[in-house]
């Protein structure tokens, strides 16, 4: 229950023990267009261009910047955590210059300060930020920031690692030209997978680059002609095939449920799990208009040793949440209820567990009311 990789279903793990075939294998480029079609629902987009990169959700950040940042680009780049911050270092190693909007930790992204950097700055051509930032629990008004990039003639790009599957992602009617996410987090999938999607306009801008993509690896100029099934395909490079297995079935999986049903799950679980908390007087350091329901961002009680909860937790009980980074470790826990793990019984052995170690360290809680307040 941490920050993901989150626990994995069954399903997934049966999955990967499938039979390695071929990356060519006829049955297998079928399976690819099935996936790209259900990632498109996940996404909810009809862009062409949507797959997953063969790498982790860093390598999906990698691949929308490196394919859309040129030598000379001005990016505005809006921070909020630590994620923001690695869009800023993409930036500068594809030669460009990031314009930086500071928020504060564990808020949403400022839209009036993005705006002023925008008005600022009229030759930037991209806008790009974090929609659920996981060092902090917070989630900003990507639709906002959508407007406001079309509004200054801006491309976007978007980070949706932790927010896919888990809260609404809408692609098309948001208007996101480059998004990418990752297969550990509210997919439950296992780590190593990085689905993307490039809007057309995006798609033009990789297609008429005035220099090659700095990555070989990662030029979706090479990608696309292998996970596009319209004319023969070509090699690229070895598809991970089982762990395209495995993100088929996720996918599968979410389809089943519904992507509705995913987000109201996810929102329900929260606010279980927050009732329970509170009860026990441990508080969310986001507003709650402004909380990820799947990576809950909570202070450490005063007096509370940060590590040694973490370590009585994970081997009493086994059970992992994450600590704080940057400027927020030693002062934060961070619990994840994200796709397979956000259920019930979790929430009761998280609230449970927590409880036991707090009482054992001196900071009283009332287990039983707890549990009552959670439901």
């Amino acid at each position: 229950m941490g920050p993901g990789p989150s626990d994995v279903n069954p399903r997934i793990l049966e999955a990967l023990s499938r039979p390695t075939i071929g990356h060519l294998d006829p049955a297998f480029t079928d399976m690819m267009e099935e996936t790209k079609a259900l990632l498109q629902y996940a996404f909810q987009t009809s862009n062409r261009l949507t797959m997953p990169v063969s790498a982790p959700g860093s390598a999906g950040m990698e691949t929308c910047f490196a394919n859309l940042v040129e030598a000379g680009d001005k990016v505005i780049v809006c921070q909020n955590g630590v994620f923001g911050g690695r869009m800023k270092e993409n930036v500068t190693r594809c030669g460009g210059t990031a314009v930086m909007v500071e928020t504060e930790w564990g808020r949403a992204i400022n839209l009036n300060a993005t705006e002023d950097a925008l008005k600022a700055n009229p030759d930037a051509n991209i806008l790009a930020f974090v929609h659920a930032e996981t060092s902090t629990g917070a989630q900003s008004d990507a639709k906002a920031l959508c407007e406001l990039a079309r509004k200054y003639d801006c491309l976007t790009i978007v980070d949706a690692v932790t927010s896919l599957g888990g809260t609404p992602v809408l692609v098309d009617e948001w208007g996101i030209d480059a998004i990418y996410s990752g297969s550990q987090k509210c997919l439950s999938c296992t780590p190593g997978l990085s689905p993307v999607s490039f809007s057309d306009k995006a798609t033009d801008k990789i297609s008429n680059r005035k220099t090659p993509v700095q990555s070989w690896f990662l030029d979706l100029n090479l990608v696309m002609a292998y996970w596009n099934s319209e004319g023969p395909r070509s090699y690229h490079h070895t598809a991970p095939v089982n762990s395209l297995y495995a993100l088929h079935e996720a996918l599968l999986i979410l389809k089943e449920e519904g992507l509705e049903n995913s987000w109201a799950r996810h929102q329900k679980n929260h606010e279980m799990l927050k009732a329970g908390l509170e009860s026990m007087g441990i508080e969310f350091i986001v507003p709650e208009a402004e909380r990820l329901p799947q990576l809950n961002a909570v202070a450490i009680p005063d007096g509370v040793n940060d590590a040694e909860v973490r370590s009585r937790l994970l081997h009493k009980f086994n059970l992992e949440i994450g600590a704080g980074l940057g400027p927020l470790a030693g002062k934060i826990w961070r619990i994840g209820l994200m796709g397979y793990a956000s259920n019930t019984d979790n929430i009761k052995l998280c609230l449970n567990a927590l409880g036991t170690v707090l009482n054992e360290s001196g900071y009283n809680v009332d287990i039983e009311a707890a549990l009552k307040a959670a439901g």
